[in-house]
């Protein structure tokens, strides 16, 4: 039998106790700490998503379309885009993308080793009638010809020191996938808020419009009004009228001057809020006319339910909770097992600095723990449950998404069909009360008819006028938030440009180089809370942007199912058992990977 055999070297490792001990000592922390882990529960199966919206569907997608196409008005899209890079809220949800890209970089420093780099020093003096001070009296140091040490006994020491944590079960990169997942859903959210300004600027945008031609209408008609006016005076001074109807006609005039002035205000207020939508202080909007408004004249398609999916940002960033909150799962289940971590330091140590650095100063040691949680395992289970609850709310949330969205569509694709066919109706009123109000004007002028019939119609015209651009105000409101509902809005043309500023980072600045607001010359730092005169200021100087920067994301994943595979990490990718997650709409119970399965628990 050859001495280098496996045969002797097993021999020798089954002679060996203590390395026998220690195994066995690792094996029964394993188990003993692995049995205590609770059982998981799932959700409850959801609704099958429909292959149709209430029995509308088409191959054509309008979602798809980029806003530049959809709107086809330069002044609009030159709105959409002050906002899109002025719009506060959307500069927050940048810098919300920017604090999980921390996280992730936080997250991947974890399971890495720590090495630091530290001096200390003091002294220590010991009383010489307890056995450490005895002996130390007693000794001496090299190369000092038999002397003792001093007392006190000084001591400096130089080292760098490395600490780290062995990820055995996935922990510390599991709640990296994690921190990744959430990255992943913080720029969706921020992408559905793209989609949502886009909505409200187009839908207020229209609404001015309205309001525009709300007012030609007034004006239209109290010129008409006080033609009428002027007649019944007339007439009443050629004792063929009287004062009643002259008094009717005032006050049909003065009634729409009051209804003018509250258009105006309203006018005023849709302004100020496209200012406010768009980043910049009240100013006049420009806008095109009433009459060249063409969006209810285009095709309206739907597609599919399940392109939903796909291109409803909500749903997406929804899809990255339940994997995120799946990975955070296993960080939880792994905290019940044993933690390994390992120490170690390297340096120079000496009770006199002018020795530090002498070959004989220098120290070195390294050693290693095990540390599994034994008894009293209640807040480690409260962390367990707690994840398998966020899931379990994560996947609820994403099935009231979905559920969302698809009713989204359903009603206002309903409602932009609805509206087309009330508008055609009342420019079929609005027509005939136009010609009954010329009618109406010409047998009075002629004094055939009573000024009672020309009140009612002009009355009459002004309210079908009035109803017909509400109308078809809604009906415009309708087609956007039902673009929007789609998921329209982010594609900024057809080519597939993309609202892909991730963030604009502030230069860093010393305290010395922050920019104040500028100081009016006649400002008294000594006036009285509240009384400074601030009557003349200079003129601000708007600093230069900060360069926008780009940054590649993972691609979006398939309908229904988050890949985190496709997530570029640093280390290695994730196991097989953990490489996709079932999101279909009908949720049931959640199918945990072999890792996570009853019998092994």
């Amino acid at each position: 039998m050859r001495w280098n055999s496996p045969t002797v070297y097993l021999y020798k490792a089954i002679q060996n106790s203590h390395a026998i001990a220690f195994v066995m000592l690792s094996s029964m922390v394993v188990l003993l700490t692995g049995c205590g882990i609770p059982d998981l529960f799932g959700a409850a199966e959801g609704p099958a998503l429909p292959n149709d919206f209430s029995g509308r569907a088409s191959v054509d997608n309008s979602g798809d379309v980029g806003l530049n196409e959809f709107f086809d008005d330069g002044t609009l899209t030159g709105l959409i885009g002050q906002g899109l890079a002025s719009n506060q809220e959307l500069q927050i949800r940048n810098w919300e993308v920017q604090v999980a890209s921390n996280a992730v970089l936080s997250r991947r420093g974890a399971y890495l080793p720590f090495v630091t780099v530290g001096a200390d020093g003091g002294f220590d003096r010991t009383s010489r009638f307890t056995p450490l001070g005895a002996a130390e009296d007693q000794l001496t140091y090299p190369g000092s010809g038999g002397a003792n040490f001093p007392d006190p006994l000084g001591n400096v020491r130089l080292s760098a020191n490395l600490l780290w944590r062995i990820d055995v079960w996935r922990e510390l990169r599991n709640a990296r996938d994690a921190a990744q997942q959430r990255l992943c859903e913080a720029i969706e959210l921020r992408n559905y808020f793209v989609t949502q300004l886009v909505a409200e600027i187009a839908d207020n945008y229209y609404e001015l419009a309205a309001l525009d031609q709300r007012l030609v209408y007034l004006n239209q008609t109290i010129e008409l009004q006080k033609k009428s006016l002027e007649v019944a005076k007339f007439q009443k001074q050629a004792a063929r009228g009287t004062e009643l109807g002259v008094q009717r006609f005032l006050a049909e005039v003065r009634k729409n001057e009051s209804k003018k002035l509250i258009v105006a205000q309203r006018i005023v207020e849709v302004e100020n809020r496209i200012n406010f939508l768009v980043g910049r202080y009240p100013q006049a909007v420009d806008r095109i006319g009433w009459d060249f408004i063409e969006l209810d004249s285009r095709p309206l398609h739907v597609g599919v339910p399940s392109q939903l999916l796909l291109n409803r940002r909500d749903i997406q960033a929804a899809e990255r909770e339940v994997a995120a909150s799946g990975l955070d799962i296993l960080v939880a289940r792994a905290r019940f097992f044993p933690r390994f971590d390992i120490t170690a330091s390297v340096g120079y140590e000496a009770f006199n600095p002018r020795y530090l650095f002498d070959p004989g100063a220098f120290i070195a040691n390294a050693a290693g723990g095990l540390v599994a949680p034994l008894i009293n395992k209640k807040a480690i289970k409260a962390d367990f449950k707690n994840a398998n609850a966020r899931q379990i709310q994560a996947i609820y949330s994403y099935q009231r998404t979905v559920l969302k969205a698809y009713t989204e569509v359903a009603n206002r694709i309903s409602k932009v069909e609805k509206y087309r066919e009330s508008v055609a109706i009342k420019q079929g009123q609005v027509k005939a009360l136009e010609e009954s109000v010329s009618v109406a004007t010409q047998l009075f002028q002629n004094a055939r008819a009573e000024y009672i019939d020309v009140l009612f119609s002009q009355r009459d015209l002004l309210e079908a006028r009035t109803d017909l651009i509400e109308t078809k105000q809604q009906q415009l409101s309708a087609i956007v938030n039902t673009y929007q509902a789609l998921g329209g809005g982010f594609l900024m043309s057809d080519e597939g440009d993309v609202y892909n500023e991730y963030f604009t980072p502030a230069p860093e600045m010393n305290p010395g180089d922050m920019e104040l607001p500028p100081v009016p010359d006649n400002f008294d730092m000594t006036a009285a809370p509240g009384k400074a005169d601030l009557t003349t200021a200079s003129e601000d100087e708007v600093p230069p942007s900060a360069p926008a920067v780009e940054v590649s994301l993972p691609p979006a994943p398939a309908p229904g199912q988050v890949d985190l595979e496709s997530v570029e990490y640093d280390e290695e990718s994730l196991p097989p058992v953990l490489g996709k997650v079932s999101l279909s709409p009908a949720v049931g119970e959640v199918i945990l990977p072999p890792a996570l399965g009853q019998d092994s628990l």
